[in-house]
């Protein structure tokens, strides 16, 4: 008898199924990946990723009777020796020697207007959101501030809404270069204008040369092409260098020596004469250079290549162009003994900035990990109050990251294996090339709840953050939310 065969339609069937079959295979992972790499909508901070406790005692971050942020406060009875009154809007940018933009500003200004204080007194800082639509917040960029006062949306407070108010306050312990800027949609609102200068302890021989990019336009103080500083043939200056901008940027001076005093606003121990040799300005970051204006010419500060340079002093300024050679930190400087001994360091990180291709709160890419993990489920850094903390940081992403831990400034121990032999070199915001592997070390001494991110503002909106955690401190803020809080 011949074999029974199935019928046109039931081979029809068949194919559908087989058809549904191995597409739910295809699909399903990929649903559930995209699943996964949702971020919550209402998430909290101390709910985040993993605790990683370095090696050292486990702890917990909230107990139940741990300490909110804003117990570490400045005590409301003391009176503010420093008061400033900020007014956020979204409006037109006048920018000096070319058309206006679009963005936001502060006071009408953008950079906003500069803070300077003594050290020691106490800040306060009034910040009215007019037309911000997304609500404003301001953050203290190198300033040890205590948690509360940290003005990250959705971890410190919650953004500032049209027509709400919030109130700063804290003690300009360390003299300085700063800056400040918003801490919400902050990859947006800071390229659109709103940041400004905080100088604790100036001098009358200050300049101040803060660098920003205003919709591909580079400015220094808010203004395009050459600006000038007026100063006296043989004054000696304090050039205050501030990148404001997402990528690292070289700077040097034509016509004369100079010194790096200072970089994120700690002095360098005995620094030496620089001459032809340029110095990197990493992203967010500050660097102080003192130089003696010559007699019968000008010096020109070159900030990147391109128009816009700042020229001080009378006359004619050279302009040779960015040198060949750039300062190493690592070895520049005299060494001194630090407060801490590394050696007995309590808790090691490791921080493994990589990437990898998938999705990322639902949209398809390759977005960066942090020792393997997407955020929110990347690792938080958890410490006591006292640790002594080894951190390496290693970059195999393929692009450079401007690494920024808020609330403490970090000492460069080595890079790529080998020792810093120079000044002890202390930051806030650290340039780590691809392929480039940092040691650092610091003195776990700021309880509080602290982001750790790259300051790539684009960088941290893609999931490069993560935080450095105290057992025992809790925040009541969550990142979405009511607010729509967005720290990036």
């Amino acid at each position: 008898m011949p074999e029974a065969t199935s019928s046109p339609p039931e081979r029809s069937r068949r194919r559908l199924v087989l058809a549904l079959a191995a597409t739910v295979a295809i699909l399903a992972p990929i649903i559930f990946f995209w699943q996964q790499s949702l971020i919550p909508n209402d998430l909290s901070p101390m709910d985040m990723g993993y605790a990683d406790f370095g090696g050292g005692p486990t702890t917990t971050a909230h107990s139940g009777h741990g300490r909110d942020l804003a117990s570490f406060s400045v005590p409301a009875d003391r009176k503010a020796d420093v008061l400033v009154d900020l007014t956020a809007r979204k409006e037109q940018i006048p920018i000096e020697g070319r058309a206006p933009v679009d963005g936001y500003t502060l006071n009408h200004t953008s950079p906003g207007p500069q803070i300077t204080a003594k050290q020691g007194q106490l800040v306060q800082v009034t910040l009215h959101n007019e037309s911000v639509p997304d609500g404003v917040t301001l953050h203290w960029h190198g300033v040890d501030v205590p948690p509360a006062e940290d003005g990250v949306a959705g971890v410190t407070q919650d953004a500032v809404l049209p027509g709400q108010t919030f109130v700063y306050k804290f003690v300009a312990v360390d003299a300085g270069t700063y800056w400040y800027h918003s801490h919400q949609v902050s990859h947006e609102q800071v390229a659109k204008g709103l940041y400004g200068v905080l100088v604790i302890s100036p001098t009358p021989q200050d300049v101040i040369a803060a660098m920003h990019t205003y919709d591909k336009l580079r400015t220094v103080n808010g203004q395009y092409g050459e600006r000038r500083v007026d100063a006296r043939p043989g004054a000696t200056l304090r050039v205050r260098l501030i990148n404001t901008d997402n990528g690292p940027m070289a700077a040097w001076v034509d016509g004369t020596a100079y010194k790096v005093v200072a970089v994120d606003g700690t002095d360098l121990n005995q620094p030496s004469p620089v001459e032809n040799k340029s110095i990197l300005v990493t992203a967010g970051g500050r660097i102080d250079l003192e130089l003696t204006v010559p007699q019968g010419s000008a010096v020109r500060i070159g900030l990147g290549g391109g128009p816009t340079t700042l020229v001080i002093g009378a006359g004619t300024a050279p302009q040779a162009g960015e040198p060949r050679d750039r300062v190493d930190l690592l070895s520049y400087g005299v060494p001194k003994p630090l407060a801490f001994d590394p050696a007995k360091a309590t808790r090691h990180f490791e921080y493994r900035i990589g990437r990898r291709p998938g999705f990322f709160d639902g949209r398809p890419g390759l977005w960066w990990t942090i020792n393997g993990h997407q955020l929110p489920n990347v690792p938080m850094f958890m410490v006591s109050d006292g640790d002594v903390v080894r951190m390496t940081v290693r970059n195999t992403s393929g692009q450079v990251h401007p690494m920024h831990l808020h609330g403490h400034h970090v000492v460069v121990l080595s890079r790529d294996g080998v020792a810093a032999t120079g000044s002890p070199w202390w930051v806030d915001s650290l340039n780590v090339e691809d392929d480039e592997t940092f040691e650092i070390a610091f003195v776990a001494d700021n309880p509080g709840l602290w982001m750790d991110h790259c300051h790539n503002l684009q960088h941290a909106a893609q999931g490069l953050v993560t935080h450095l955690m105290y057992a025992g401190v809790t925040s009541t803020f969550h990142t979405g939310g009511a607010h729509g809080n967005k720290p990036e």
